[in-house]
């Protein structure tokens, strides 16, 4: 190699010694900050990834914070009808035990109608303060809207989720068969005919059992004023025709059934007056094994429906709702007429984001739950007739007033059932989805971003060397000029 003035190997060492530098530098910046990629330079492919990941990181914690909010809120309506609830249970035990009017003075039955207002306006308070961030959750601020309801067919619909289409849904509700109550003859006592001699029948029923006395000489209509004075107790009435008595159940469908057994006696004559049996035991009362009714069989749209005997709940589409038929539509009673139309507007309701997009947005409809919207299906009171002086208050009928309560203990069970359906299954699944995803991705943009400080540390320690020796190696590699000179 010829000795010259141009020392290429101090021009090669200061070009490695850059780059050492450079390297240094990056991995210097690497360990300070904690990411691998904190330029495009650096990894220009893994930078695309890296804000992608992130960007869908953002939306998928910000949809966990909603729906732990929503959670959060739908924990605090719950908790709310769930003292609904209790109110309504003691409102019917203090109902259950006056109707026993027999064993109670007017002073304590007064005191129980007391406690019923009390407790009435307890869960009028209730549902209207019942609030989360300013927003009321159980007065009907968050009802979906309807239009069209015609009470001669329907009442107390309730509409708990619709879907997100931007368009009304109009819904057409066919009765294909008609409720039934539960029925049986009792006694042919046609005419003139009369009990002979005392008889004594357990009448049973959906609302519970009664032992009833007949004493001898009644006529068909006193058998039958008889008997319906035990309906509250037995949920059980009589009706009279020219043949014979026969006993229904108060409510329709499968669920409600009626049963009599003839503890004793029950002889009728067929000849007015007539003091002893007739010796005609066609037209005697005898048992009566258990009959149930039957449901409706309703369409909506074209599409059957669950039914408990006037009662229908549908869902389809993202709509869910169920309402009580009037009796006379369920039953078949209002002529020829078959259907009704209503429409559930794309409008109202609650409507919670569950994912990261608005394809998975859901609307929930939350009714009023205060005193005078609940009660009021299958011909029952409203709740709030339960007030002294109310239609259905202690002296007026207790026996209307227990199936006004217990009308309403199952709807507010219906709604917090939703309530919770919703909150478990929905919410719940959406949060435990979307800590998953947030794991998952948070763990991606940490192997493509994040520095790992085991193989920087190892690389920071490997250029401090390289550059060291650079650094001699440049001090030896300028002594070459040093050699020209002392030629000279």
């Amino acid at each position: 190699m010829a000795l010259t003035i141009t020392n290429t190997n101090t021009i090669m060492l200061l070009n490695i010694l850059n780059r050492h530098t450079a390297a240094q530098a990056n991995t210097i910046r690497q360990l300070s900050t904690g990411k691998r990629i904190n330029s495009g330079k650096d990894d220009p492919a893994g930078l695309i990834a890296l804000q992608n990941l992130n960007a869908e990181l953002t939306a998928v914690n910000a949809s966990l914070i909603n729906n732990q909010r929503t959670d959060s809120m739908l924990t605090v309506a719950d908790a709310a009808i769930g003292e609904l609830s209790k109110l309504l249970n003691e409102i019917e035990t203090l109902v259950v035990s006056s109707t026993s009017s027999a064993n109670l003075t007017n002073s304590e039955i007064a005191a129980n109608q007391a406690q019923i207002d009390d407790a009435l306006t307890a869960i009028d308070r209730i549902v209207n303060t019942t609030n989360f961030n300013g927003k009321r959750l159980l007065d009907g601020s968050f009802s979906i809207q309807t239009v069209g309801v015609s009470t001669q067919f329907i009442d107390s619909l309730r509409v708990f989720s619709r879907s997100q289409v931007t368009t009304d849904t109009a819904l057409t509700v066919t009765r294909v068969a008609s409720a039934q109550l539960a029925s049986a003859t009792f006694a042919f006592a046609g005419g003139t005919a009369r009990t002979s001699g005392t008889t004594q029948i357990a009448i049973t029923g959906t609302l519970g059992t009664a032992t009833v006395t007949l004493t001898s000489g009644l006529t068909q209509a006193q058998i039958v004023s008889t008997i319906n004075a035990a309906k509250s107790q037995t949920g059980v009435s009589a009706i009279q025709n020219s043949t014979n008595i026969k006993l229904n159940s108060t409510t329709y469908g499968t669920d409600a059934f009626t049963s009599v057994q003839v503890l004793s006696g029950g002889t009728i004559n067929a000849t007015y007056g007539t003091s002893t049996g007739d010796g005609n035991t066609a037209n005697d009362m005898s048992n009566v094994s258990k009959q149930a009714g039957i449901d409706a069989n309703m369409t909506i749209n074209g599409q059957a429906t669950g039914a408990d005997g006037l009662d229908i709940t549908y869902s389809a589409n993202g709509l869910s709702l169920e309402f009580t038929l009037d009796s006379d539509f369920g039953s078949g009673n209002s002529g020829a007429t078959t259907t009704t139309v209503f429409t559930v507007r794309a409008a109202g309701g609650a409507t919670f984001q569950l994912g990261t997009t608005t394809r998975t947005r859901a609307t929930i409809g939350l009714d009023s739950l205060a005193s005078y919207n609940l009660g009021g299906g299958n011909g029952t009171a409203k709740l709030s007739e339960l007030k002294a002086g109310g239609a259905v208050d202690l002296k007026t009928d207790a026996g209307g007033a227990l199936s006004a309560v217990r009308e309403a203990i199952a709807e507010v069970a219906s709604t917090r059932g939703r309530i919770g359906g919703f909150q478990r299954f929905q919410v719940g699944s959406a949060i435990s989805s979307l800590q998953s995803a947030q794991k998952g991705l948070t763990e991606a943009t940490s192997l493509i971003g994040d520095t790992d400080f085991a193989i920087a540390t190892a690389r920071l320690n490997q250029e401090t060397v390289l550059i060291q020796a650079a650094i001699q190696l440049l001090g030896v590699a300028n002594q070459t000029g040093l050699q020209i000179l002392s030629l000279l």
